[in-house]
C-alpha cells in the first residue's frame, strides 16, 4: 500500500476525529489572549506566574512521551507546585490531530503540547500556539528556539544503530552506514516504516549522488521494516531483528537499562530528531501552561529526561547519550518536502 504523505494523513485523521468532539463541552477563549502574559519578563514574573498558576489549578498537557515517563513527569511538576496535570497520551499524529481539531472547533482545551517537531511546526502553522519566554531559554542552544519562535525543542531523540549482543559484536560493526552495504549484513538488518525523513537528512548530508547510492544499495539488502521504534527495539532484543538501523537510542537505552541483550552505536552521519513543546494560544490555563514550560526546560525538568534515557536539549544537563556528532532533522524541511521523500522511501523500502 503506498503511504500517504503527513498532510494527507492528518487531513483523513481530522475527519474522522471530527466526530468525537460533539459530546466535548466548550471552552471560551480567554478575553484578550495571553501573550503578553506569555512574554513577560519582570522582576516578579515568577512569583506571579505560581501565585497565578495555582489559582488555575491545573494544566492540561497533549504528550507523546510513552506513558512509563509521562506518569512520573508530571507526578514530579504535581508534587512541586501542587498544581493538577491532567495528561492525554497518544502517537503524535494523532496529538496533531486533536489540537487541530479542537482548535476548528473553537473547542479549546489543551494548554501544553509536547511531541514531535515537525508535528508541533504543524501545529504552530494552523495559529493554535502563542510565542513565549522562559528564562530557561539562556540554557539551550540557539539551534533549539524554532525560528517562527512558537516552539523549542525540549528533547532529542537520535536514529542509532541497535544491535543484540548475543547475535553481533559491536566491533564487526562499521563505524559509517555505507558499511551495512557489505553483503554480508544482508538478511541482518532492519528499519522502521516511516523514517523517510531519516533518509531525506543523510541524502542532504551526504550529497544527492552519494546519498542515493547509499539508499539504492541499502534497498537492495531487503531489510525488515516493522512500524513502530519501539517495537523495532523489542524487536532487537529478542533477536528477532539483529541489527536496527533507525532505532531510536532511548528505546535501546531503556531496553539496554532493563537487562535486555541489546546495546547501541552511533553510526555515521547520525541523526537527531528534535521533539518539541509549544504553549497553546487559546489555553484555558495560561499561567499553569507557562509554569509547565518552565519546569520541563529547567534543569529539574531536563534531569528527569536524562534520567528516563531521553536526550535534555538544555546544556546544563550532561549527559551520556549524546557525546557524538550528528545532523539535526529540519521539522519544516520535513513538512514542506514530505511527498518527495515519501515517495522515494515508499520505492525504496515499502513496495518491495
Amino acid at each position: 500500500m503506498k503511504p500517504l504523505d503527513v498532510k494527507q494523513t492528518l487531513l483523513m485523521l481530522l475527519g474522522a476525529f471530527a466526530l468525537t468532539l460533539c459530546s466535548q463541552p466548550l471552552v471560551a477563549q480567554p478575553a484578550g489572549g495571553s501573550d503578553a502574559m506569555y512574554l513577560y519578563r519582570g522582576a516578579d514574573r515568577d512569583l506571579r506566574l505560581l501565585e497565578a498558576a495555582r489559582r488555575e489549578g491545573t494544566v492540561v498537557v497533549y504528550t507523546s512521551l510513552a506513558t512509563k515517563e509521562s506518569s512520573p513527569w508530571a507526578r514530579a511538576f504535581e508534587t512541586k507546585y501542587r498544581i493538577k496535570v491532567e495528561l492525554w497520551r497518544a502517537t503524535s499524529d494523532k496529538v496533531v490531530q486533536r489540537v487541530v481539531t479542537e482548535g476548528q472547533a473553537r473547542r479549546y482545551v489543551v494548554d501544553v503540547i509536547e511531541t514531535n517537531g515537525p508535528e508541533v511546526e504543524m501545529i504552530a502553522r494552523e495559529k493554535l500556539l502563542s510565542e513565549f519566554y522562559s528564562p530557561y531559554f539562556a540554557d539551550l542552544p540557539p539551534a533549539a528556539i524554532a525560528p517562527n519562535r512558537l516552539w523549542v525543542i525540549d528533547r532529542l531523540n537520535y536514529f542509532i544503530v541497535a544491535y543484540n549482543t548475543g547475535k553481533v559484536k559491536r566491533e564487526d560493526l562499521p563505524k559509517h552506514y555505507e558499511g551495512f552495504l557489505d553483503p554480508k549484513w544482508k538478511g541482518k538488518i532492519g528499519i522502521e516504516a516511516t523514517d523517510s525523513e531519516w533518509m531525506a537528512t543523510i541524502i542532504k548530508k551526504l550529497g544527492s549522488e552519494r546519498g542515493m547510492k547509499l539508499f539504492e544499495g541499502l534497498s537492495q539488502m531487503r531489510p525488515d521494516v516493522r512500524k513502530s521504534h519501539i517495537l523495532l527495539a523489542e524487536m532487537v532484543a529478542a533477536g528477532e531483528v539483529p541489527v536496527a538501523l533507525t532505532a531510536y537510542d532511548s528505546n535501546a537505552e531503556s531496553l539496554k537499562r532493563r537487562g535486555g541483550p541489546i546495546d547501541w552505536l552511533p553510526v555515521e552521519p547520525v541523526v537527531g530528531r528534535p521533539q518539541g513543546l509549544g504553549v497553546a494560544k487559546h489555553a484555558p490555563h495560561p499561567h499553569a501552561a507557562l509554569l509547565f514550560a518552565d519546569f520541563v526546560l529547567s534543569p529539574e525538568g531536563q534531569g528527569l529526561f536524562n534520567a528516563m534515557g531521553r536526550v535534555p536539549s538544555s546544556l546544563k544537563v550532561k549527559s551520556s547519550l549524546n557525546n557524538f556528532p550528528y545532523v539535526m532533522v529540519d521539522s519544516v524541511t520535513v513538512l514542506d518536502e514530505s511527498e518527495k521523500w515519501e515517495k522515494l522511501w515508499s520505492r525504496l523500502f515499502l513496495n518491495k
